[in-house]
């Protein structure tokens, strides 16, 4: 790689390094979260512009995401023309933007609380608990079915809450991470099926598919690849994963979804899918995997797929970002 190129593209990858390694550390930011005050002003415009139309949520949408992602465009241009330092402005806006934009250690606490509880045969808590990962209503859940949905939560949010910031990140810099939380967030608010959003949150959900194409089957990909270190898997578990991605991935109603879970079902040896109740409303999805129905010890082991799975996807970030 030429000098002026690994030059002018190092702070991206020592950026993502450091945020990585600040979400780690310190998880989510505890006060002023920068995803929180998005989603409250993104409520509030809602609050102004809603309509049952598609035009008008679509330009809601482009709204909301060109209100974060312009501005990120010009705080790191000016970061990578800072003459003071090593770089290091765009260093510190990157690992602050990562930091934000990133859920690994608040995903992997939320799993092991619900773990504990479950091992704990305390229902009540593990129900609690459960809103915290995932939007299916917990109350008539028993045990397996709450292990089922933290599983799936975890394959998901791998994805969601990190391999696809990452990717987008080490592409496109600020705009791609704060552009893509942007995205992520709005689908979660709006995307959803409900006849309120079914027209004005129809741009979000589709926008959401494409922003999470690649990173859900990158996510795949990577699980395969750590899939021999989860306890228990066995040195075939890397092709068992991919032979369940490839037969049980496309099935799902969500083109990226399924992707993720039938890579954890196929690396942990376990069989996801089923009935989702969500608002009252129940949902069908297909079987994923041909193990046995999960455990509550098979969410630490999640868990600990998951934590390589962001390591590996940390690693790659960087690479993609050192490349002019």
């Amino acid at each position: 790689m030429p000098r002026s190129s690994l030059s002018s593209r190092w702070p991206l990858a020592a950026g993502i390094a450091v945020g990585v390694a600040a979400d780690a550390l310190f998880g989510d930011p505890r006060r002023g979260h920068p995803v929180a005050a998005f989603g409250r002003a993104a409520a509030a415009l809602e609050a102004r512009d809603y309509a049952d139309s598609r035009p008008r949520g679509a330009a809601h949408t482009a709204i909301c995401v060109l209100a974060v992602a312009a501005p990120a465009a010009v705080l790191h241009r000016r970061a990578r023309r800072a003459r003071r330092g090593p770089r290091l402005a765009e260093v510190a806006a990157v690992a602050s933007a990562v930091w934000a934009v990133t859920g690994a250690r608040s995903l992997h606490h939320e799993a092991e609380r619900a773990a504990d509880a479950l091992e704990k045969h305390d229902l009540p808590t593990a129900r609690n608990v459960l809103p915290s990962l995932c939007g299916r209503d917990p109350a008539e859940l028993d045990a397996v079915e709450i292990t089922r949905a933290v599983i799936e939560s975890v394959a998901e949010n791998t994805s969601d809450a990190v391999v696809a910031p990452l990717l987008w990140g080490a592409l496109a810099g600020l705009p791609g991470l704060t552009g893509y939380r942007a995205i992520n967030t709005l689908d979660a608010m709006i995307g959803h099926r409900s006849p309120k959003y079914l027209k004005f949150g129809w741009a979000a959900a589709r926008l959401d598919d494409i922003a999470n194409w690649l990173p859900s089957r990158v996510t795949a990909a990577l699980t395969a690849a750590c899939a021999p270190l989860v306890p228990g898997a066995g040195p075939a578990a890397a092709l068992r994963t991919v032979r369940t991605v490839r037969r049980d991935g496309g099935h799902h109603p969500s083109p990226n979804a399924g992707w993720c879970e039938a890579a954890f079902a196929g690396a942990l040896g376990v069989r996801l899918g089923g009935t989702n109740v969500y608002a009252g409303v129940a949902e069908m999805r297909p079987e994923l995997g041909e193990g046995d129905l999960p455990e509550p010890a098979d969410i630490r082991r999640a868990i600990l797929l998951s934590r390589a799975v962001t390591g590996s996807a940390a690693a790659l970030a960087m690479l993609v970002a050192l490349e002019p």
